[in-house]
């Protein structure tokens, strides 16, 4: 597989969304929401095996910032709080070609655990918790 690289990066204006352009001319755009709900970091995806956890209440979120880390990925910070995922040049990729089945896969999580997509619902506490805070 060649590497993957993006030539572009860029957020809209009502910051909800981000584009990505890669070397082969591919090109993205990625909800906000989306990657916050599938956020690569350990606060989402656990520590190990089985740890997931089901993000809900996170329709409304924005992109706060986009900064580059190291030459492999970026750190996007949302308006939530939420700003510990690391998202690599192919984790973009995969959210792009595989961000919909994703997505539908998050949404029956939150289906079957009846949680809702809509900042307030059972389950969305309105503010990031720290480890140790209680639920």
């Amino acid at each position: 597989m060649s590497e993957i690289w993006p030539t572009e990066l860029s957020v809209s204006p009502d910051r909800r969304t981000l584009s990505v352009t890669f070397t082969d001319g591919a090109r993205f755009a990625l909800p906000a929401e989306r990657m916050r709900v599938l956020s690569p970091s350990a606060e989402v995806q656990g520590h190990g095996p089985g740890q997931k956890i089901t993000v809900p209440g996170k329709r409304d979120v924005a992109i706060r910032a986009v900064q580059p880390t190291g030459n492999y990925a970026v750190r996007i910070a949302f308006d939530d709080g939420h700003d510990t995922g690391i998202f690599t040049w192919t984790y973009l990729r995969q959210l792009g070609e595989e961000g919909e089945a994703l997505f539908a896969a998050y949404e029956a999580e939150l289906a079957e655990k009846g949680l809702s997509r809509d900042p307030g619902s059972p389950g969305d506490f309105g503010f990031p918790l720290s480890p140790g805070s209680c639920r």
